[in-house]
């Protein structure tokens, strides 16, 4: 048992609907996919996992020096067990960026807060510019997808794009896993909360994915990405798209990984559709109704900033301490 391959490049091609197809099954069967022909040369790739390491490779005071717990916007540098799942820490080192701008003069409601400049080492001048036009290249790449997603379940192509025209939340992770001599927590299981996630590995395994029979590897295939399905876009189309619970294990020791999580969010101020499938699709849906009622689809900001608080105490302790918002319980996901 494998995750499927699918070619984006079919998508403009005589074999649409073929492709069409095999998306909407992937999607509904295992909420992953591996995907090749989306533009974006294995040269290019490689020369992103060598920026990664350039930068994991520079001192600890020099990495510290833009820790995350330094922005309110959750931008920059996680050390080794900075970040929580499930309560429990990751054992990674990251570093995070999102849309690069400036913050915002009116900061309520709170999630306003989210936007802002991203943080960057004095010492790696590269990174700026190879991360932002990075970001942006697996931003095509999902906004592609997205369109293709709405075809294959019976809609008008454009169906999400008030989702993510103009400014869409862009989260990009870099993500080092050192090695460990027993099997821990690279990061533990969770669901994605956002509409999709593009995930780039080097040639180390470590991600797996549930399904009924156990947890199936998701092992690398040079050059392509990693799809999955987040939360927003199973309540979206009415649960039949598949957010799917998946984890990462640590590499053997002396063995690291490099990779890269892209996630493409809605505006934070936008509120999600309730599609309406055709009765064929509708029949096929194998998770719950949507609640149209369920938060998530009309307070994106507040529930994104509700998941980076609980995720990074640290900066909500440093930059939210003044507010009530911490306390308040995230919207129910998984």
């Amino acid at each position: 048992m494998s995750l499927p391959i699918l070619d984006l490049a079919l998508f403009d091609s005589a074999d649409r609907e073929a492709f069409l197809r095999d998306l909407r099954l992937a999607a509904r069967d295992y909420g992953f996919f591996y995907l090749r022909g989306h533009g974006l040369s294995l040269q290019y790739q490689q020369d992103m996992l060598l920026l990664a390491k350039q930068f994991f490779a520079l001192s600890d005071a020099e990495k510290t020096a833009v820790a995350m717990v330094n922005s309110p916007h959750f931008r920059g540098y996680t050390r080794l067990g900075g970040e929580l799942t499930a309560g429990r820490a990751d054992q990674r080192e990251q570093f995070d960026i999102m849309n690069e701008g400036l913050a915002a003069l009116d900061q309520q409601p709170l999630w306003r807060r989210l936007r802002g400049p991203n943080q960057w080492p004095a010492s790696l001048p590269a990174l700026k510019s190879g991360l932002l036009l990075w970001q942006d290249a697996l931003s095509d790449i999902c906004e592609r997808l997205m369109q293709a997603f709405a075809l294959a379940l019976g809609q008008p192509a454009d169906i999400f794009a008030p989702l993510y025209r103009g400014e869409p939340f862009q989260h990009l992770k870099m993500i080092r896993y050192p090695g460990s001599k027993q099997a821990e927590q690279g990061v533990g299981a969770h669901k994605d909360a956002g509409l999709l996630t593009l995930v780039m590995q080097d040639a180390q395994s470590g991600l797996q994915v549930a399904t009924a029979e156990g947890w199936l590897d998701a092992p690398p295939i040079p050059g392509t990405f990693v799809v999955n399905i987040g939360e927003l876009l199973e309540l979206s189309s009415n649960g039949y798209l598949r957010a799917t619970v998946h984890r990462v294990v640590s590499p053997p020791a002396g063995v690291e990984r490099l990779s890269y999580a892209f996630f493409m969010g809605p505006r934070l101020d936008a509120t999600v559709p309730l599609l309406h499938l055709p009765p064929a699709l509708s029949q096929e849906v194998q998770g719950s109704a949507s609640d149209p009622a369920n938060p998530l689809f009309s307070h994106v900001g507040e529930n994104v900033l509700k998941g980076r608080m609980r995720s990074h105490l640290d900066v909500a302790a440093r930059h939210y301490s003044d507010t009530s918002f911490a306390s308040q319980p995230v919207a129910p996901v998984y």
